[in-house]
């Protein structure tokens, strides 16, 4: 009779043990489904939401915060840029390596201090160009352009020449 209880206490125990585990694995399997469609983002380009340029830029261009928070320090962000044709950035830096893919239009760019559209280069749609933090550099819109800029936060427009920032007030 012992060897019977026995053996249902330990079938029960079993029994017990096999539901927590399974459904264990269920809650894993539900957080991590969850935390996958957290993370899973899929944008259209009718899904864009332009709004003005920050006042780091010049006037006049249009800016849609895809993913992150370019303000957020640390935190990965991922924006894109709609400039005018004829549009001018001039040589600026960042504190953070930025990586832009060039998505319509083309888009000029040179490096150095010193704007001069013939020592830069033209990006066709589908360019990419990566710049590491601190080097300075400066852009131009050919046509409507369109870009897609990645970094991680926060993104900061320092101009070489404050005379040049678009937040200083100009007499």
């Amino acid at each position: 009779m012992n060897k019977v209880r026995l053996f249902i206490g330990v079938f029960a125990l079993l029994a017990i043990v096999s539901v927590s585990i399974a459904n264990s694995g269920h809650a894993q399997r539900s957080s991590r489904s969850k935390h996958m469609q957290q993370a899973h983002l899929i944008v259209t380009p009718d899904q864009v939401k332009w709004g003005p340029g920050p006042p780091a830029l010049p006037p006049g261009a249009e800016l849609a915060v895809i993913e992150g928070d370019p303000s957020k320090a640390g935190a990965s962000f991922t924006i894109r840029a709609k400039l005018p044709d004829g549009y001018k950035i001039p040589p600026h830096w960042h504190p953070t390596d930025e990586r832009v893919t060039v998505l319509q239009g083309s888009f000029g760019m040179g490096v150095g201090a010193k704007f001069d559209t013939a020592a830069g280069q033209a990006l066709p749609a589908g360019s990419y160009a990566s710049m590491p933090m601190g080097v300075r550099h400066y852009a131009w819109a050919i046509g409507e352009t369109i870009i897609q800029v990645s970094a991680i936060g926060p993104f900061e427009v320092n101009y070489v020449n404050a005379a040049d920032d678009p937040r200083k007030a100009k007499p």
